[in-house]
């Protein structure tokens, strides 16, 4: 019989011991974080620059663009809430694969689409094919992290997935402004596209049939005892749990800050710094990740035993705060600064919350949960979109009087709600874990 997640043999395990069963993981585990970082090189090598690919290389306006960018992160976000029941149903190899795929169309379409008349049917037509990949991935990724690692590790392993897909974002936000330096953004999006290949190739020769059986840790009978026909199924969906719907959605205002970082940051730094800065845009967004990838592991593996609800209240409040920061006149110091804070409240409280969603979902249902852990998102990723352009026009003009400080107070006194809901009903989102811990 599996442990799970958090059950007592998790809780007495020393950071040492920790990461010497990290390192013998399982073939699969790794093959799932090679996905992983291979596609947070391409999906952040693309997103990172879409909103400027948009408006300068297809013409469209400041509105329309954020309406676009927030169409694709909002469909991905969409389209997870049938990824993780699509994952439980493939599996998490055949997941991983379709959705390499269809993220490979969508990105040759998207990055083409110029040369096209019908460049905008083929933007749109990309945006879809790009989200759907996604939005099969992430599940399938998490599911892959639960499946074939050792459950004892489950804090690690988790921060793990989301650690080594912000050191992909690190790679190509130290490589792009070269590559686009020299062939434009078409050639940063080719580059995104190959790296795509790669990953798909590596999965198809490596992880096999044979792979996957071999190094699924958990109990396959006793997943299979959790599948439930279509009727249990509809009456035991994820969103009529609702204390899994509470705590996603009280983290919906903190998300649009993270939203705002492709939406809002890119023209931020292009209008309000000079030249030079806005030169090596890609390694500001980067130093976000550089962070993320040696902090959150290492904050997994020394709070493994602190209440994972205060955690995120701490993370969340440090990342809202943070906001604040770019207050004053737009000056590169504070820039930095903010970019430091922010990253280190993400990294308090970001594999937390997959980690906490895991621990919740009954067995058999980590993908469908985790596919519907991205309702906040949608709702951040698609919202934030149709008001961001608005106020980059109102509070940062291409041309006029720009008034930087108020845009970002507004945006940190939303993003506040989040900690402070989350004190509100701390006891009541910890019941679920100490239930499980005495069982």
């Amino acid at each position: 019989m599996s442990t799970t997640p958090s059950s007592p043999d998790t809780q007495h395990l020393s950071m040492r011991e920790s990461f010497r069963l990290m390192s013998k993981a399982s073939r699969a585990y790794w093959l799932v974080n090679l996905v992983n970082f291979a596609d947070g090189v391409a999906y952040f090598g693309i997103l990172n620059l879409l909103t400027l690919f948009i408006h300068d290389r297809l013409g469209i306006t400041d509105q329309m663009t954020g309406i676009a960018v927030s169409f694709f992160t909002g469909t991905v976000t969409l389209f997870m809430f049938f990824g993780g029941f699509v994952s439980d149903r493939l599996g998490v190899r055949k997941a991983l694969m379709w959705s390499l795929l269809f993220l490979l169309a969508g990105r040759i379409f998207l990055t083409s689409s110029p040369l096209f008349d019908a460049a905008g049917v083929m933007l749109w037509t990309s945006l879809i094919l790009m989200a759907l990949g996604s939005g099969v991935l992430q599940p399938a990724l998490y599911a892959g992290a639960k499946e074939f690692s050792d459950p004892r590790t489950s804090a690690i392993s988790y921060s793990l997935i989301y650690a080594i897909m912000n050191l992909g974002i690190v790679i190509e936000s130290f490589m792009s402004p070269y590559i686009r330096e020299r062939g434009g953004m078409e050639a940063v999006f080719w580059t995104m596209a190959a790296v795509n290949v790669v990953a798909l190739l590596a999965l198809l020769l490596l992880f096999t049939r044979k792979v996957e059986k071999r190094d699924r840790v958990i109990d396959l009978d006793q997943e299979k005892q959790g599948q439930q026909s279509l009727k249990q199924t509809l009456k035991s969906l994820p969103i009529l749990d609702m204390r899994f719907m509470a705590f996603i959605f009280i983290l919906l205002p903190v998300r649009t800050m993270f939203a705002h970082q492709w939406l809002t940051m890119p023209h931020y730094i292009m209008r309000c710094f000079p030249e030079a800065v806005g030169a090596r845009y890609e390694w500001f967004q980067g130093l976000n990740p550089l962070i993320i990838t040696f902090a959150v592991p290492l904050i997994a593996a020394m709070t493994r035993n602190v209440n994972v609800v205060w955690m995120m209240v701490v993370g969340t409040l440090v990342s809202a705060l943070s906001t604040f920061i770019l207050a004053p006149t737009p000056d590169l110091t504070l820039l930095v600064t903010y970019i430091l804070v922010f990253s280190f409240g993400e990294a308090i409280w970001s594999s937390r919350f997959y980690e906490y969603i895991a621990d919740i979902a009954p067995l058999g249902r980590v993908g469908a949960y985790m596919g519907l852990a991205g309702i906040p998102w949608f709702l951040a990723k698609f919202l934030t979109g149709f008001y961001s352009g608005f106020m980059l026009e109102k509070f940062i003009p291409e041309q006029g009087v720009q008034d930087s400080g108020t845009l970002w107070v507004i945006y940190g006194v939303i993003a506040l709600i989040s900690p402070l809901g989350l004190i509100l009903m701390r006891n009541w989102m910890v019941k679920p874990l100490q239930q499980k811990q005495e069982a």
